[in-house]
């Protein structure tokens, strides 16, 4: 709805282009309104008294609840044994008893109506997941990411484990260890051994250092590393985790 000020400035300057040599039509469509929009406006008070629909009386309807038949939809809404089920389930289960109050929707609108529209049910309510924290490089040195690879050998069934940080401005690989076993503490003798190399220490602004959920790089020994160092853990959440970078 376009209020009162509007409509008259609407209308003012639709009527100075007119007097300028514009055509109704195109002076109307240029403001994205018609002209038999204005001209409903015009004969109806709507320059004078805006919209009317708000203000308008709206007679209930003939086949709406009364407040006897709503109070009963409540009462069996909120009975023991419906506590945990939703209008689905309750308008079924009386209609086996030869019960009819409402239909569905209508005991989901007199319980939305009453502040009743909630979890229904023994279970936990649903949680709602904050966005995962978000980080972007403007420059080297901001945003690390790491994580930890397998490298086949010659014998079969055979790894070697290839532990790997990269700057995620540059792309440049700033620290990588490989070794014969997966072992949390070489993860953190690799973070400890760049931030080294990289002045970590130096710097006012210390690096975001990214990664996936892996228990390695999520071990305590990791995670001490990386507060004494002053470096801030970061780790991707959600179904599908994006390794690294």
């Amino acid at each position: 709805m376009i209020d009162l000020e509007d409509r008259q400035t609407l209308a003012q300057e639709i009527k100075e282009a007119c007097q300028a040599g514009a055509r109704l039509s195109e002076a109307c469509a240029t403001v994205g309104l018609s002209a038999r929009t204005l001209q409903r406006w015009q004969a109806c008070g709507g320059l004078a008294s805006g919209d009317r629909r708000p203000m308008a009386a709206r007679p209930t309807p003939s086949h709406a609840l009364s407040e006897g038949e709503r109070a009963a939809v409540l009462a069996a809404a909120n009975e023991p044994r419906f506590a945990d089920m939703p209008p689905a389930r309750i308008v079924p289960m009386l209609a086996d008893e030869g019960i009819y109050l409402a239909s569905e929707s209508t005991f989901s609108r007199v319980l939305r109506a009453h502040g009743q529209v909630r979890h229904r049910g023994r279970a936990k309510a649903p949680r709602q997941q904050r966005p995962p924290t978000t980080h972007i490089a403007t420059a080297p040195g901001q945003v690390w990411c790491w994580d930890m690879t397998y490298l086949p050998t010659a014998v079969a069934g055979r790894w070697f484990y290839l532990y790997l940080i990269l700057d995620l401005y540059s792309r440049k690989i700033i620290g990588w260890e490989v070794h014969a076993e997966d072992d949390a503490d070489h993860a953190s003798h690799l973070v400890r051994r760049t931030a080294l190399i990289e002045g970590v220490a130096m710097r006012h602004n210390k690096p975001v250092l990214h990664g996936d959920n892996g228990a390695t790089l999520k071990a305590t020994t990791v995670l001490a590393m990386l507060h004494w160092l002053g470096i801030k853990p970061s780790y991707s959440v959600g179904p599908e985790q994006l390794n690294g970078a």
